[in-house]
């Protein structure tokens, strides 16, 4: 701030420099939806490794394909991903997920019930132990009770209370706590000890799984869950940053339309799957995916991988089974990303999936080099590479529609362009739209951009060459600024990958002497 001189002598004033550093955001944050045994229904959930997946949503399910893609994913290189869990709330006796419960009594017609923390038959494997202490305070336990007669206690909570006045209401303390059960409490009383010698757990009861929703199997039961107002993939607009979406399985051309207007709308990809019953004759016929996934603005924001995927399946003692694609997907991506850029395809000999056996359908040169012009991003198998990505394309890749985002690097680029701006220039927003600022602009702007260019993100030699920053009185006029409008133009060249390589040879006629 201004210095405000009182005495004669030297004052320090510090200037602000006017940087603002632009740091780029992550590019490999994955988001799967399916159905899973447990875990949160009422938002979408962090997981950073598959240990974490496993813990929170129970691990592998031979039920459904959610809890494979995510193994794939980290398997093959992902870090972070947002898991939307989704079950059956239609009402029905055996077809809706419910969350097992136990009422606890004690005196005086005091109740304290305890539901498990969330849907599924997980919560009958838990009981409830229930031990008075002094002064109207008990110690309440949660304890796996797989084995009966061998419970193991997994949370333990000390002097609470049913007194809602009292610091250590049961409620409060437990309820958003607990990884296990919430509880609600009637009374003032706490509830009787638990009986036995030693005492046996309360059993949770009447968990319950419901329909198990999968792509194809309970069609319009997932969809509908997966698309429910307010719920299924809308709890991501609670998310801070995803940049890729995965729908293990599913196969329905409305919804993933649906999907890939939301991922253009949040500057995200969506990894589509083929089909289980997909092969080159059924592609070759259709001409590529179905024209509802690739006509549009959105289709940019989406790319599509066949065939499926050939695994161990650790659920059917390591019998191969065939997998959808975008776990492995969306792996590869990260993967790629971390080591080489987001600018970098995310396929070729670098892309070798891990965990498999194979592609489920083996491709030849000219099957693929059917199918790639149509937007089909083949998976192929090579005797030295392993099994490896072999395309590149997004949903408008097609070589008919001629698109300026063909390619999967060139629309990601742009995505982590605009999402880092976007990000990065809130500080603009009531600054003094005038030479000053725009100036700043430009330094800021520009030393992303020449950050970008100095790590080989852009196509030219010289800066110049690779993108340009624009902002001044010609891309803001006096009627913007009286419109409270500053507008920014940024142009870069992207990398395009060399999908073609050619060779020319040529013998040498031997020389002629003269």
């Amino acid at each position: 701030m201004p210095v405000a001189p009182t005495y004669p002598g030297v004052y320090i004033e510090e200037l602000p420099s006017g940087v603002q550093t632009i740091t780029g955001v992550a590019t490999s944050i994955a988001a799967f939806i399916g159905w899973a045994p447990q875990g949160p229904t009422d938002h979408a959930q962090l997981v950073l490794s598959w240990p974490d997946y496993s813990r929170q949503f129970g691990g592998l399910d031979s039920r459904s394909y959610l809890g494979y893609a995510v193994y794939d994913f980290f398997a093959n290189g992902g870090q972070q991903t947002y898991i939307i869990r989704l079950v059956d709330s239609t009402s029905g006796a055996t077809t809706q997920a419910a969350a097992a419960t136990v009422a606890l009594s004690g005196s005086g017609g005091s109740t304290l019930v305890v539901n498990a923390v969330n849907a599924g038959i997980w919560g009958n494997n838990y009981g409830i132990l229930i031990k008075n202490l002094s002064a109207g305070r008990f110690q309440l336990q949660v304890a796996d009770i797989t084995n009966p007669s061998t419970p193991v206690i997994v949370e333990s909570w000390q002097n609470l209370s049913m007194s809602a006045t009292d610091p250590n209401y049961v409620q409060a303390v437990i309820n958003g706590n607990s990884n296990f059960i919430t509880v609600t409490a009637s009374g003032t009383n706490p509830p009787s000890d638990s009986t036995g010698t030693p005492p046996a757990p309360s059993p949770l009861t009447k968990g319950l799984d419901g329909n198990v929703l999968a792509p194809g199997k309970t069609t319009g039961a997932f969809e509908n869950a997966l698309t429910a107002t307010g719920a299924g993939f809308n709890f991501l607009e609670r998310v801070d940053l995803f940049n890729l979406l995965c729908v293990p399985g599913e196969g329905d051309p409305t919804t993933l339309s649906t999907l890939e207007g939301f991922c253009h709308d949040h500057r995200a990809m969506l990894i589509i799957d083929s089909q289980s019953s997909d092969t080159f004759s059924s592609l070759q016929t259709a001409g590529g995916p179905n024209s509802a996934l690739t006509a549009g603005d959105n289709a940019a924001n989406a790319a599509f991988y066949f065939p499926w995927i050939n695994a161990p399946d650790p659920q059917l003692n390591n019998a191969i089974r065939a997998f959808p694609p975008c776990g492995f997907i969306a792996g590869i991506y990260a993967r790629i990303d971390g080591t080489r850029g987001v600018w970098k395809a995310p396929a070729g000999t670098e892309a070798n999936l891990t965990a498999v056996t194979g592609a489920a359908i083996q491709l030849t040169d000219e099957e693929n080099g059917f199918l790639n012009p149509t937007a089909v991003n083949c998976i192929r198998n090579f005797n030295v590479y392993g099994t490896v990505v072999w395309g590149a394309r997004t949903c408008q890749g097609n070589d008919q529609i001629g698109s300026q985002w063909k390619y999967v690097p060139v629309r990601r680029m742009a995505l982590y362009i605009e999402e880092s701006l976007f990000r990065a220039l809130k500080w603009v927003v009531f600054e003094p739209n005038d030479e000053p600022l725009w100036a700043s602009i430009r330094l800021n702007v520009g030393a992303f951009m020449q950050n970008l260019f100095r790590l080989g993100a852009f196509q030219g030699k010289t800066p110049s060459d690779a993108y340009f920053v624009k902002c001044d009185k010609e891309t803001t006029t006096q009627n913007d600024i009286n419109l409270g409008i500053v507008n920014i133009v940024v142009g870069f060249a992207p990398l395009k990958p060399a999908e073609f390589v050619i060779l020319q040879i040529q013998q040498m006629a031997g020389q002629i002497a003269t």
